[in-house]
């Protein structure tokens, strides 16, 4: 008696969980803390994952190989995610829904159909043609490098036909209002790789890396698959696929797909002249990307992600006045919040690279030059948030060209700076002491490898300047408030780092600087005390923003409609 009602209390408790996991959020504010809570945890999960990587690898062959195979299967996954985004699928969705439901059916199995097919041919010829790729692509590595890279990328070409149809899902389950299970995958693709690193490493070896993204791939689509079958929109293969609408979907997401291929191509690119610049190098870029992209993704994607809805709406209705004031609000908060994390992040990159990466195999050598490689990266945060802003504007204007073009041209000058840079760093003895002395990594083996984050936050700089000069043309100036914005921020900022550092320097006597969580709490209270200097600095000045961010603090700020942003465009 008591092992059968055992029994059916665990079967409730399962059945209570999926309906939890599985129920519809209707309340926004619900909606929004969620996404907000799981895209947090999510960040962590990826600190996590990047710690064992380096304190089991360090920054050498292992990962360099590993980072490096990613890079085909990461292509053809933002290609195809690009085309079949949240963004352009909900629109045609949502229609077809008003239509009825086998309307949507059929639409989804048309698009699943059509894009399954090019990703199996696509993922086919790079397995095929691995070994060609390997040695086009990454021509410093050895032989026995290139034949684990081969080996690499052919497993991992299972991962973006699994995120690719993973995306797909994830269209119906936001339009469902499931925010749970597609706030929640994101997290599984991370426990995948986690799972790679701690189980499957110590018994397939480098491979067991590879097959840790596989199963994160797949627990990303898994999640989804109850949702979907259950809604009824679970995708079919048809052999009658409507044309038209695959012409549709195709042109609204060209663009787009240009632009993210462009920026995707030169980091590949990147992470090619990496190969040649010495065991490691490609560790170091990838660890300082990853690092990068947080504050990226708080701030830029942050307000770009929630500006589009109101300025597509504003242009669809002929309001260019209130579009562009929407705008130039948008503007000014990402440059008052991204300057000061600019100059924060470069004054304690040492504490964050220490904290995140710096153990085991991870060495002082390692994280000296990645924590310069951050603080390269850092230099274009503003630039990088501005651009993810500006092309929405662009998007929403329906002027699809200026994006495109822009990219294009950051892509060339990204990859063009990166070969520059890397012969002075060779070959001007002046230009490589110069940054090595500014980032006090002059004593360090393997400083070339700098020349990949400063090549690409020249294009990133290059690329805002220009869509600040269209902008200027299509739709008028940054006026007085942005310029008034800068100059107050960089103000502020100033003094807050200088805060920042003199506190580092009085920490180094309290705190034990030779375990983490003395390292994190000379950062995190240097970087408070700095951040409360700067806050006192703009009351002072009377700051806009700041007194713009206390009345959105006291109304409902969370009552806003939650649209999840693409994984083509983030980081899991």
């Amino acid at each position: 008696m008591r092992r059968n009602r055992s029994r059916e209390d665990f079967h409730a408790m399962v059945k209570r969980i999926f309906r939890f996991i599985e129920r519809e959020i209707s309340g926004l504010h619900e909606a929004a803390y969620l996404l907000g809570f799981f895209a947090l945890l999510s960040q962590l999960l990826g600190f996590w994952r990047d710690r064992l990587l380096a304190s089991s690898f360090g920054a050498g062959e292992t990962l360099d190989i590993y980072y490096a195979a990613f890079r085909v299967p990461d292509l053809i996954f933002i290609w195809s995610a690009s085309m079949v985004s949240l963004s352009v699928l909900i629109p045609f969705l949502t229609r077809r829904m008003a239509e009825g439901k086998e309307s949507a059916r059929r639409f989804l199995d048309t698009v699943f159909t059509v894009f399954f097919v090019i990703l199996v041919i696509l993922c086919g010829a790079a397995f095929v043609g691995a070994p060609r790729l390997s040695l086009l692509l990454f021509p410093g590595f050895e032989a026995a490098q290139h034949a684990s890279v081969v080996l690499l990328m052919r497993i991992m070409l299972l991962q973006p036909l699994l995120l690719a149809i993973s995306n797909l899902y994830a269209s119906v389950t936001q339009l469902e209002r499931r925010f749970f299970v597609y706030a929640v995958s994101p997290i599984l693709y991370n426990v995948g790789i986690i799972a790679g690193i701690l189980l499957f490493y110590p018994t397939f070896n480098i491979a067991g890396l590879a097959w840790g993204v596989v199963l994160g791939a797949f627990l990303h689509l898994l999640v989804q698959i109850p949702i979907i079958v259950r809604s009824g929109l679970l995708p079919r293969i048809t052999f009658v696929p409507s044309l038209s609408e695959i012409k549709e979907v195709i042109l609204v997401s060209l663009p787009r797909t240009f632009a993210l291929s462009a920026q995707n191509i030169s980091v590949l690119v990147l992470t090619a002249l990496g190969s040649l610049l010495g065991a490691g190098s490609i560790a170091i870029f990838n660890f300082s990307w990853n690092l990068q992209a947080v504050p990226l993704t708080i701030i830029g994607a942050s307000y770009s992600v929630a500006a589009f809805p109101t300025l597509s709406g504003l242009w669809n209705k002929g309001n260019k006045s209130e579009f562009h004031r929407t705008l130039l609000s948008a503007i000014r908060h990402i440059i008052f919040w991204s300057v000061p994390a600019l100059v924060l992040f470069i004054v304690l990159r040492a504490q964050i690279v220490r904290t995140v990466l710096g153990t085991g195999a991870f060495d002082w050598n390692d994280t000296r030059l990645t924590a310069a490689a951050f603080a390269l990266f850092t230099l274009s945060i503003v630039a990088q948030s501005l651009i993810l802003l500006f092309t929405r504007a662009f998007y929403a204007a329906g002027k699809t060209l200026v994006p495109v073009s822009i990219a294009l041209v950051g892509a060339i000058t990204t990859v063009g700076g990166a070969f520059l840079f890397s012969y002075l760093f060779e070959s001007v003895p002046f230009f490589r002491y110069f940054i090595e002395s500014l980032l006090r990594v002059d004593d360090a083996v393997g400083a070339s490898v700098l020349a990949l984050p400063l090549a690409y936050s020249t294009g990133a700089a290059l690329s805002a300047l220009l869509f600040m000069g269209v902008f200027h043309r299509e739709f008028g100036g940054l006026g007085k408030d942005a310029l008034r914005t800068f100059w107050e921020s960089f103000a502020a900022s100033v003094l807050m780092g200088f805060a920042a550092y003199l506190l580092l320097n009085l920490l180094d006597d309290i705190f034990d600087l030779r375990t983490t969580w003395g390292i994190f709490a000379q950062g995190l209270f240097a970087g408070l005390g700095g951040i409360g200097v700067g806050a006192l600095i703009l009351y002072a000045l009377g700051n806009r923003e700041i007194r713009e961010i206390w009345r959105t603090l006291h109304h409902k700020f969370w009552k806003t409609k939650v649209i999840g942003p693409d994984p083509a465009e983030g980081t899991f």
